[in-house]
């Protein structure tokens, strides 16, 4: 797959993830990688603000790219979550296969399209929650 990170179409959301050539629907795009932690020392790395890059598989197994940012994956945002385009829809989902997880296209995509896909309901419902109650954390 031939993929390029550059500024994202959706407002506020800093870099997303594009393809150069077309993909046909159910084609897995890419891994999703990173460095491989437990859901507790994920949890210590959220509250030095060393997060935001996470894929949780399992209490055992997280893979956190936050601290590789070579990996591409890690750049494909969410058309359906805070800041919205109209017309600009998910176009891909998170498929886990044994200890790997992957992006998979649920349609076919052109060249040129960014990469968008659903980081769940859960997790845009802790995101508000953390806004509302101000539990954003600035870094240190």
């Amino acid at each position: 797959m031939a993929l390029i990170v550059k500024k994202s179409r959706l407002p506020k959301a800093g870099k997303g993830l594009f393809t150069t050539k077309a993909i046909k629907k159910d084609a897995r795009i890419i891994e999703y990688r990173g460095e491989i932690i437990k859901w507790k020392q994920y949890q210590e790395r959220v509250d030095k603000c060393e997060d935001g890059y996470l894929f949780f598989i399992s209490k055992e197994r997280c893979i956190d790219a936050f601290p590789t940012p070579q990996y591409k994956a890690r750049y494909a945002n969410d058309a359906e979550g805070m800041s919205r385009v109209k017309g600009l829809k998910n176009n891909c989902v998170y498929e886990i296969v044994g200890k790997k997880c992957y992006i998979q296209a649920t349609r076919d995509i052109k060249a040129g399209e960014e990469i968008f896909v659903d980081y769940t309901k859960e997790y845009w419902d802790a995101v508000r929650y953390n806004i509302k109650h101000g539990f954003e954390k600035k870094p240190k």
